[in-house]
């Protein structure tokens, strides 16, 4: 999956706060993804959402952040915090919980490949009741009815 070209240069800081959501219409389904990044004051410096075809709930929780670790890269070299509603995907990247699926596998060492340009990225789990987690998943079910950003 490819992240659209921009054709405008970023300031490159020294963090950025990741909000991503996925989710699908059924399980599994047709998926979407939505990606926000804010800078440290919780100001939005970029917003992305796409439909990302035939999945699950897990894998486009996973897509979602694989997008967001490819967009942050143009922002900032140092930490990332990205926060998510996914606990799965959080404690499997935190090494609380293991992967027993073999596709959800294939999607963690894509998001471990993608952490490499970072000095640290930390995974934090935030209920759906969340202000950015809302607004994420807001994007995601716009992204679903033909609107993206």
């Amino acid at each position: 999956m490819k992240i659209p070209k921009q054709t405008t240069s970023f300031p490159i800081i020294n963090q950025v706060k990741l909000v991503t959501d996925g989710g699908c219409r059924g399980n599994p389904g047709p998926g979407a993804v939505a990606i926000i990044v804010f800078d440290s004051n919780n100001n939005e410096l970029f917003r992305h959402s796409a439909c990302i075809g035939h999945t699950t709930n897990n894998q486009a929780e996973y897509h979602a952040l694989i997008r967001g670790l490819d967009i942050c890269a143009k922002f900032t070299r140092k930490k990332v915090l990205s926060i998510l509603d996914s606990e799965l995907v959080v404690k499997q990247m935190n090494g609380v919980w293991r992967l027993k699926n073999d596709n959800l596998r294939a999607l963690f060492h894509e998001v471990k490949r993608n952490e490499d340009p970072f000095e640290e990225v930390v995974f934090q789990h935030a209920k759906r009741t969340h202000q950015l987690i809302k607004k994420a998943d807001r994007i995601v079910n716009e992204a679903f009815e033909g609107r993206t950003v």
